[in-house]
């Protein structure tokens, strides 16, 4: 049975390592969010360091998920006293689980706050395609489906949750959620 893969990347305003309240405030409800995301029905597994190590995201270990990567237009920095982005990676069982984690809850309370913390790129901010069951997407695939997306829009190969497909390529309609042009809103 296929799996939805989902990669999320966002420039920060601030390096991560930023003691100001804002970027303290982001850490600290960003750990609160992977907590509750991590209990979410659907949820399946997300990219972490091996051994939970800490330290630049470049410098981790994170074992099957590759080596970390980020879009070629990101343009800060690498260590960890200059990195401002937060990436995700994650699989779930399917389209509805991660739209309904993602949309509610405290994911939603940060989203409705994400320009107090990330720039506005006129990049897309996360895509989704489908694995097989057995399969861990890495960092470069998320990448690559990112960038994808940035320069051909929703498709079978790099997508939306708004704009989703089923496994089978056609168009995706995420259930309760209404369906416009054959496409989940």
């Amino acid at each position: 049975m296929p799996h939805l893969a989902l990669y999320t990347f966002g420039v920060l305003k601030a390096p991560l390592s930023d003691a100001t309240p804002l970027t303290r405030e982001l850490r600290d409800r960003g750990a609160a969010v992977y907590q509750k995301i991590g209990r979410h029905p659907g949820y399946l597994a997300r990219a972490e360091a091996v051994d939970g190590a800490r330290g630049s995201h470049f410098d981790l270990d994170w074992g099957a998920w590759g080596e970390f990567v980020v879009p070629a237009w990101y343009g800060k920095g690498r260590t960890a006293e200059t990195a401002a982005l937060d990436a995700t990676l994650s699989l779930w069982t399917g389209l509805g689980a991660a739209f309904d984690a993602i949309y509610s809850s405290l994911h939603r309370e940060a989203l409705n706050r994400r320009y107090d913390w990330f720039e506005r790129t006129g990049r897309p901010s996360h895509v989704s395609w489908w694995v097989s069951g057995d399969a861990i997407p890495t960092w470069q695939d998320g990448v690559s489906r990112l960038e994808h997306l940035h320069d051909h829009g929703s498709a079978p190969h790099a997508f939306t949750l708004h704009h989703s497909f089923a496994p089978d390529g056609t168009p995706g309609e995420i259930k309760g959620i209404g369906a416009r042009s054959g496409q989940a809103r």
